[in-house]
């Protein structure tokens, strides 16, 4: 079994960003969090698992203009970074595995869609937690995007965590306090069914 980067890399070096399952060709569910913070344009932003998403491109064409995105793959960041051109000189770019991730500073908003639901072991989840404290000051905001307890046990030949709002809040832990939470369904590529968990937790 190869290591998580190098599952990963694989993936984005023999797949297109439109053939993943995780692939929308418009993040409408992530704007609707971004926004629903009240964070204004100038809020430093950060994409956890970005990868080769198009929520980058859509964070510029709604003006704002501090945004980082994070990726174990650098195939996916670089797949991103062409497609966006010069725009891509707007952004920082991260290669890092978020469980060893030291963050190099503090964001507003924490933008995570289907990272933490491969963490399976205990520890892995501990540490993405202890960098989520870490990047985010009090009135931060935490947004993220798991399957669901109904939705697949598996993605990309990984096991998976599921999770409910209550059992994510949970996982989250002390610091956070659970400020929206709905369910949504995710058609997939291939005209799968997805479901998917979705929360935005305020740092305390």
């Amino acid at each position: 079994m190869p290591d998580s980067k190098t599952h990963w890399e694989q993936v984005y070096s023999s797949r297109k960003p439109h053939e993943v399952g995780w692939y929308q060709a418009y993040p409408e569910i992530p704007l609707h969090l971004i926004a629903s913070t009240g964070a204004n344009k100038t809020a430093a932003i950060i994409d956890v698992g970005g990868g080769a998403s198009n929520l980058v491109d859509a964070l510029l064409e709604n003006g704002y203009c501090d945004v980082t995105v994070l990726d174990l793959s650098a195939a996916a960041l670089k797949a991103t970074q062409a497609r966006l051109g010069e725009a891509s000189n707007q952004v920082k770019w991260l290669v890092a595995d978020i469980t060893s991730f030291t963050p190099p500073r503090q964001y507003d908003v924490w933008h995570d869609r289907a990272v933490f639901h491969f963490l399976t072991e205990a520890a892995d989840r501990q540490r993405y937690v202890e960098a989520a404290r870490a990047a985010l000051p009090p009135g931060g905001h935490l947004i993220m995007a798991t399957f669901a307890l109904d939705g697949p046990p598996q993605c990309s030949g990984l096991d998976v965590v599921r999770y409910s709002p209550e059992s994510l809040r949970q996982a989250v832990g002390e610091g956070f306090a659970l400020a929206e939470s709905f369910g949504g369904l995710h058609i997939t590529p291939s005209q799968g069914k997805q479901s998917y968990t979705f929360c935005r937790f305020i740092r305390n």
